[in-house]
Formats: structure tokens, sequence, C-alpha cells
């Protein structure tokens, strides 16, 4: 008969099996254990040191590039922009630094820089869709026009056309329309009822003067985890567009990151875009290869530049020509009602 004792002496050797067991198996396998873990340890640290002197490789050579285009900037920029009149336009959560370093580059260029832009974020927000829809309406010459075009593209189209260059005046000194420029209304006006209207800022005197525009998109960190990114980059993406359909050149210029994901620059490539981007802006290198896209832009040309997915390359090849100086407006023919031309009329006789 099988007792308590049995059970108790039984349930002790079990115990005492497992004792054994896990003594015998930490002290023989430990070593072999630590030393695997160890040499993984050291091999991971290796690499992180690695990869860490590597970067510090690439900053050093980031650096020294963003020396050497400094060094270099006057002579690959020089006349590339001569007489014209750029316009800088700031996105919502466009980095200032970006926008007055891109200034620099565009005078150092040759060109001149008549004002700034600053769209301000009520402009889009979705709540202010309709409001945007009437201003743009309420100071078109043309509102026919507008039908059936988007809410950003209308906006874009009037204030690209308020900026851009008057068209040559007629004999009763009004605007004429010819190629989709300013006719028949106030530039200044036009921009004037948008800045009363809370939805952009302007700097300058850029109204009716405009051949080139430089847009500067949001900071990828001031987007950063926002919901309403990609609705807001893909409304300026059009807003853009529409302005580049008004001037004779246009960039937009923005950081890496945005042009990726939900990135206005993202948008605009996935959109087929007809005007330049430039992804590396803000470091010396990006603002001088945005100036050079630009500069090919207004021949016509816009294209994709930087290190992001889709670009032609990481700047213009070849590099736009520089501009030719303008040339002086010939001196009018003299009337044939002119004292001189009947002088010299009597001349020959």
């Amino acid at each position: 008969m099988i007792d308590f004792r049995y059970h108790l002496v039984s349930i002790i050797a079990v115990f005492l099996a497992l004792t054994v067991g896990l003594v015998l198996g930490t002290t023989m396998l430990q070593d072999p254990l630590l030393d695997t873990l160890q040499d993984e340890t050291a091999e991971l640290r290796g690499q992180t040191e690695d990869l860490r002197a590597e970067r510090d490789v690439a900053d050093r050579v980031n650096a020294g590039a963003d020396e050497l285009a400094d060094a270099a900037a006057g002579d690959l920029l020089e006349d590339r922009l001569r007489g014209l009149d750029v316009v800088l336009v700031q996105a919502p959560g466009a980095d200032a630094d970006t926008a007055a370093s891109l200034e620099d580059r565009v005078k150092e260029a040759g060109g001149s820089v008549s004002g700034r832009i600053e769209v301000r974020s009520e402009f889009v927000d979705p709540s202010n869709t309709a409001f945007v829809d009437e201003l743009a309406l309420q100071v078109s010459a043309d509102p026919a026009s507008l039908e059936g075009v988007g809410t950003y593209e209308k906006a874009g189209t009037e204030i690209g056309r308020a900026l851009a260059r008057s068209s040559e005046r007629d004999g009763d000194g009004e605007d004429r329309e010819e190629g989709g420029r300013n006719g028949g209304h106030d530039p200044a006006a036009a921009l004037e009822t948008f800045v009363e209207g809370g939805l952009i800022s302007v700097h300058g005197e850029p109204a009716g003067g405009t051949d080139a525009v430089v847009v500067v998109a949001p900071s990828s960190a001031e987007q950063a985890g926002r919901d309403d990114r990609e609705a807001e980059n893909t409304v300026l993406a059009s807003f853009s567009s529409a302005l580049h359909d008004r001037v004779e050149g246009l960039v937009l210029a923005g950081d890496v990151p945005s042009s990726h994901g939900d990135g206005m620059l993202a948008r605009a490539r996935a959109s087929e875009a007809g005007f330049a981007t430039v992804d590396m802006a803000g470091r010396p290198m990006g603002d001088i290869v945005a100036v050079l896209a630009l500069a090919e832009d207004v021949d016509g040309d816009g294209a994709a530049y930087g290190v992001g997915e889709g670009v032609r390359g990481f700047m213009p090849d070849p590099l736009p020509e520089p501009r030719a100086s303008a040339s002086p407006s010939p001196s009018p023919s003299p009337s044939p009602d002119t004292d001189e031309a009947r002088r010299a009329a009597r001349g020959e006789e």
C-alpha cells in the first residue's frame, strides 16, 4: 500500500532532480552562451562605430560641398536671371531663412526681387474654400473664363495675373490681353483684395511686373504629424501650377523630405507639374540649383532636380546660358509731319 511517506519522497526526488539539472545546465552552458552574446555585442558595437564614422565623413563631405558651392556661386549664377523681376511666394509653414537665402541667390544671378507674398494658413483652410473661390471671381476681369476651374486654380490664375508683367499697352492706355497676361484690371487692387480677405500678406510692390516666381514649399518639420498635410499640399501644388501659367518661369523649392510621401514637392511631381522643382532648398548647393532650375524654366524647360525620386538629375545639364542684356529700345523714326522731316524733304528738292 502506497502511503504519504512514499509521495513525500517522490516529490522531494523530483525537485532534487530539477535543482541538479538547473545547476548542471547553467554551469555547462554559461560560458558558451556568454561568449556568444559577447561576440554579438562586440560585432554590433563595431558596426555602430563604422556607421558613425561614415556619417561623420558624409557630414564633412556635405559641408565641403556647401563651401565649394558658395565659392563657385558667382560663376555658376552670373547673369542667369539678368533683367528678370522675381517674386518669392512662401507657402504656409515655409522656412523664412530658406526664403531669404533664395532671395540672395536670385540677386546674385542678376535678377531683382520686387516683393514677397506669404500665403497664410487661412488660404488652405478647407472651411474657407468657398470664400477663396468668391474672391477669385470677384477680382477676375473675365469670370466666365474660370468656369469649370477648381478653386485654387482660380486663385492661382488671378494672383498670377496680378503679378505678371503688364502686356504692351494700346493707344487708350489699357492693358491688352496677350498670352494670358494682365487684361483690363488693376493688379495691385487684385492682390489687395486677397490681403483684405486675410488670405495672403504682400511685402514690397510685386504687382504688374513679375517675370518669374520662386515658391518656397512648407518645411517638412513644420508639417510633421499633421492629418491635413496631403490635402494642403495638393491644393498648394494646384495653386503653383496656375501661377506658372501666368508668368514666364516658376520653381518650387523645398527640403528633401518634402519630395517624399505627402510632401508638397511629391504632390507636384505626382501631378506632372510643368514647372521646375528642387528638393534641396535650404542648403547653399540646393539654393543655387533652384536658381539654375528657374533660369531653365524661364526658357520653357522646367524639370525636377535634386536627390529625390523621379528627378532629371542633380542639377540642369547643360547649365542654362547667361541672359544677354536687354537691347535698348530703338529711337522712334521722325514723323513725316515734323519740321525735321519737312526740312529733309526740302533739301532733297
